[in-house]
């Protein structure tokens, strides 16, 4: 993933993109999905050349980018961390790590803190994804630790 502003044509590669997939609008997902594991997110330059290569117009693009979660409009986080929130969780105490998670990361750009609905981890929870490693039986101390190393790995 590189950083969308580095690109030297972002355009001519959204367009390039969207030709992949045919220049069909029903393919509008994917080739956000594309253009945003490509590029790291989705600025306006890359809605502008989307919207141009599939002859719509750049507010629905937004209508779609910002409804669904998983698309960024700004660069991600170095790591993110994302805690399951669902029933299973709950139960065992994902309410109470969910708040001490938000304290902890309060103004620490580097790390971004998400909510998720089921991990499949829900024997072993509260759970979560850190950087797209499934961590079980989380307490606030067992965060803080990941915490601290991730932000060793900084």
């Amino acid at each position: 993933m590189s950083d969308i502003a580095a690109l030297p044509d972002l355009l001519e590669r959204c367009r390039e993109i969207c030709a992949q997939h045919g220049n069909h609008p029903d393919a509008l997902i994917e080739i956000l999905h594309a253009v945003q594991t490509e590029c790291g997110f989705l600025n306006d330059d890359a809605l502008k050349g989307i919207a141009h290569a599939l002859n719509i117009s750049r507010a629905e693009i937004y209508g779609v980018v910002t409804f669904y979660h998983d698309f960024r409009r700004e660069p991600p986080p170095t790591h993110i961390i994302k805690l399951c929130r669902a029933e299973a969780c709950q139960a065992v105490g994902s309410e109470e790590l969910a708040r001490h998670a938000q304290a902890r990361l309060l103004g620490h750009p580097s790390i971004g803190l998400e909510a998720v609905y089921c991990l499949g981890n829900c024997a072993l929870g509260p759970a979560a994804l850190v950087d797209g490693e499934l961590k079980a039986r989380l307490t606030p101390a067992a965060f803080d630790t990941l915490v601290e190393a991730l932000e060793a790995k900084a």
